[in-house]
């Protein structure tokens, strides 16, 4: 699926639920359903600055697609990394630099989170498009940031 794709089904999972409390549980399961990242990961190396709640990210290069994996101590915030890899998580690095990932807005998510997670938010979004843009500049010639 395209990167478009994968937002319009996100969309159209939030539009389901009539109040953000439904939505917030919505992120809350996602946040159960995250496939953890190898203990070997959650170093200091893949934690995200920025974040309220201690947020790793990991990727690696498979076949010109980069594959996120993710964990945090906050269940919400756990959710919020699981949104991000099922959108840019099997994508290439192109790609990744090229969205705007508008679906964060159409469903207000920005809106109804705190300013510090919020922030987080915006870091793990960083974070992740800057190791899209360290792949693209290595060519795809290692398979793992390290």
């Amino acid at each position: 699926m395209t990167i478009k794709e994968i937002e319009n089904t996100i969309i159209e999972e939030f539009s389901m639920f009539d109040d953000w409390m439904d939505k917030y549980n919505h992120l809350i399961e996602m946040g159960r359903s995250l496939p953890l990242i190898d203990e070997k990961h959650k170093t200091d190396q893949y934690l995200i600055s920025g974040c309220q709640s201690r947020v790793w990210v990991f990727a690696e290069l498979q076949d010109g697609k980069i594959i996120f994996k993710a964990d945090s101590d906050a269940v919400i915030t756990k959710g919020i990394a699981n949104l991000l890899i099922r959108v840019l998580s099997g994508q290439s690095p192109e790609d990744i630099l090229q969205t705007d990932l508008d679906f964060i807005d159409k469903i207000e998510l920005h809106e109804h989170l705190s300013p510090t997670r919020s922030n987080g938010l915006t870091s793990m979004i960083k974070q992740m498009k800057l190791y899209a843009v360290v792949f693209q500049a290595k060519g795809a010639k290692h398979d793992k940031l390290n």
